[in-house]
Order: C-alpha cells, then structure tokens, then sequence
C-alpha cells in the first residue's frame, strides 16, 4: 500500500502521455488511503485550492460535507477513517468558463482498481458526482445525478461494499439542496448513521 501511494503521488501520466489536450500545469496527485479506513470518500477531482495545499476538501466543498458526516477536520483527515479517493488525482483545470474540467481519463484506468483491491476492508463509499457514481454504480445509475441520488435507498441496498450517491458539495449545488429537501431530510440522516457506526 505505501509504495502504490507512493508512485500514485509520483504520477505524472496526464502530463507526459496524455490522453488527448495536455495538462495544464504541473500535477500534484492528492490521496489518502490506508488499510484501516471503512469508509471510502469518491469525489471527482481536487480543485485548485486542494491542488495548492495538498489536503482534500480543503475548501468550502470540504466544510459541506463534513456537515453532511457530521464530523470535524480531526476525524475527517484521520487515515484510518476515511480514505479519500478521487477519481481523478489531480486538479484538472478551468473550462472556458472558469468551472473545473472533469477528472482527466487517464487517472482511474492506471490507478483505481490497484488502489481499491488494497482496501477490501472499505463497507461504505460514497460516489460523489456523477464521475464517481459513472463508476462505482455502473448499471445501478438512473439517468440523471438527481435521479440516481434519489434513488439512493436501492443502490445502498444493493450490494457490498454499500454505496450512497450524493450530489457535490460544491456551494454551486445550494439551488439543488433547495429543490430536493428529501435529500436533507431523508439521505444525510442514514448517512449520518452510517458514519457514526463505522468509525
């Protein structure tokens, strides 16, 4: 597990075999996993201030979600928690209109399947976005982000290790917490117990 962190950290395949347009700076693979974490965080790909300090979910996204888990930075960054696993490690870049691109291609098919048969003691992911959830849920997506994530109690229900689709943390989604109050009053509690029973 250390040496596979280690060369994920090392990794600079986007930018010198990159599978299409270059990258745009110099990447900086942010993970962290370990053999003790129950609970596998999925997201999409660091951002720019994540990409600057190395520490995932170092920024307002971060702070939702731990409001989500109902847990503090403390517990959060503790290895033996959480694994946060993105499925892209690096930050991506801008689009023309200044949202982050997706995850670059070329990351999870070097990396993800390595690194998740190194932890077959994960019982919860949590697929993040629709990238994650492309991935981890496969058959089990319903069309739409919203879809699947309302969907939510089937796919939990549906196999092992359990996975819960949610929708970013990103303040951008504020509009869709709004539309969707079932999200907060029916997911982020089974959620929230979930977490209280794995660490």
């Amino acid at each position: 597990m250390e040496q596979l962190l280690r060369d994920i950290r090392a990794c600079r395949i986007c930018r010198d075999r990159p599978s299409g347009t270059s990258f745009p700076h110099e990447p900086r693979p942010v993970v962290v996993a370990s053999r003790r974490a129950r609970i596998l965080i999925a997201g999409q790909a660091p951002g720019i201030r994540v990409h600057a300090s190395g520490l995932p979910f170092d920024d307002r996204s971060g702070d939702r979600l731990r409001d989500w888990l109902a847990v503090d930075r403390a517990l959060f960054y503790d290895p033996d928690k959480f694994a946060i696993v993105p499925m892209g490690f690096c930050f991506p870049g801008y689009d023309e209109k200044g949202s982050d691109l997706p995850p670059r291609r070329e990351c999870a098919p070097a990396w993800r399947a390595r690194l998740l048969a190194e932890m077959p003691q994960i019982e919860l992911i949590l697929a993040i976005g629709q990238c994650a959830q492309a991935w981890h849920l496969r058959d089990l997506r319903h069309g739409s982000m919203t879809d699947t994530v309302r969907n939510w109690r089937a796919i939990f229900a549906a196999g092992t290790p359990r996975v819960l689709p949610l929708p970013h943390p990103s303040w951008r989604n504020s509009g869709w917490i709004k539309k969707n109050p079932w999200f907060e009053q029916e997911l982020l509690p089974a959620l929230r117990g979930e977490v209280r029973r794995l660490i």
